[in-house]
């Protein structure tokens, strides 16, 4: 029980200042198995973490590992700062399997206007539930800056399929097959900065190694939001280009000619193979607690950070998710 006392559950079990850390961090959060996790089995893993942070004894919790694992399954289910249990669909631990559905839906009915709408409809609304289940508990997003991020990303989506459709419709099928990504990027690009628009306006907190507050910056937070709308893309760049290349392979060999019921099931599973890997090392890319040049900060935010530690080089923010 010594070893458990000194265990810090509010910071991830990995350390944090390598990749390959990283992910094996996020392939813990996002495991897709504590999704079948029972209300009993979420309800031990609350009262473990609650006991634990306040001090507590934790009799049921034989050993580290066991108590890891209560922690990242009340992760995978509770919200972080408020403590209320996540809208299922919306969990880290969902993001597998929902995007497993939506993306292989996505890539096998592309052709059609009316299957575009309805796809790229769902993808934006389960984004939307996403970024409202794993919102901020102390800066929480309005429900217009909601509905306004939903309405422009649903927009800015719909618009890129449909025109790319209309141009790649005469050019190699393999093209049509990669216009879907196109309009993921697109509405993440709309999304995720409409979604922080309060931190653009007003700035990111910095900090110092020792997590002093050393200022405010604007830039900080356009840095953090550019990295975490890269980390969106990257995790669903390889299953919408690796899917329709075996598509086009598989249509090729003649194989979807003698059993055409049979892509929309491949590309689905398929999707779900790639996704298991490239959600986590699509989170993993950049650090949560990024780092940026005290240099490279607005001249008033520099100044500031000089007069209160005129040796720091390099300060901190949390970019997010």
């Amino acid at each position: 029980m010594s070893d458990i006392a000194k265990i810090d559950i509010d910071q991830p079990k990995y350390e944090q200042s390598t990749y390959v850390n990283r992910a094996k961090h996020f392939f813990l959060l996002t495991n897709p198995l504590n999704l079948l996790a029972s209300s009993d089995e979420l309800e031990r893993a609350k009262r473990i973490v609650t006991d634990y942070r306040a001090g507590k004894p934790v009799p049921d919790v034989k050993d580290v590992e066991d108590l890891w694992r209560a922690k990242y399954l009340y992760d995978s289910a509770f919200h972080p700062e408020t403590g209320e249990k996540s809208l299922i669909i919306g969990r880290m631990s969902a993001q597998v399997p929902m995007n497993t559905l939506i993306t292989g839906c996505m890539l096998s009915f592309y052709k059609t206007t009316p299957a575009v709408v309805f796809w790229q409809w769902v993808n934006q609304t389960f984004n939307a539930v996403v970024n409202y289940t794993n919102r901020s508990g102390s800066t929480p997003i309005s429900k217009e800056q909601l509905v306004t991020s939903y309405i422009l990303a649903t927009g800015g989506a719909l618009t890129t399929a449909l025109s790319l459709n209309r141009i790649v419709k005469n050019l190699n099928p393999l093209i049509g097959r990669l216009v879907p990504l196109a309009a993921v990027a697109a509405a993440n690009c709309i999304n995720v900065p409409m979604m922080r628009l309060q931190e653009l306006k007003n700035g990111v907190t910095l900090l110092d190694e020792q997590n002093n507050e050393m200022g405010i910056s604007k830039k900080a937070a356009a840095v953090g939001i550019t990295a975490v709308v890269a980390s969106r893309i990257a995790m669903a760049t390889p299953g919408m280009v690796l899917t329709p290349l075996l598509i086009n392979k598989l249509e090729k060999g003649g194989f979807l000619k003698r059993f055409p019921k049979a892509s929309a099931p491949i590309q689905t599973l398929f999707c779900g193979f790639v996704l298991i890997f490239a959600t986590p090392m699509g989170c993993a890319f950049f650090s949560q607690r990024a780092a940026i040049n005290v240099e490279s900060l607005e001249p008033e935010v520099k100044e500031e950070i000089k007069k209160k530690n005129p040796a720091l080089t390099e300060v901190w923010f949390n970019k997010g998710l």
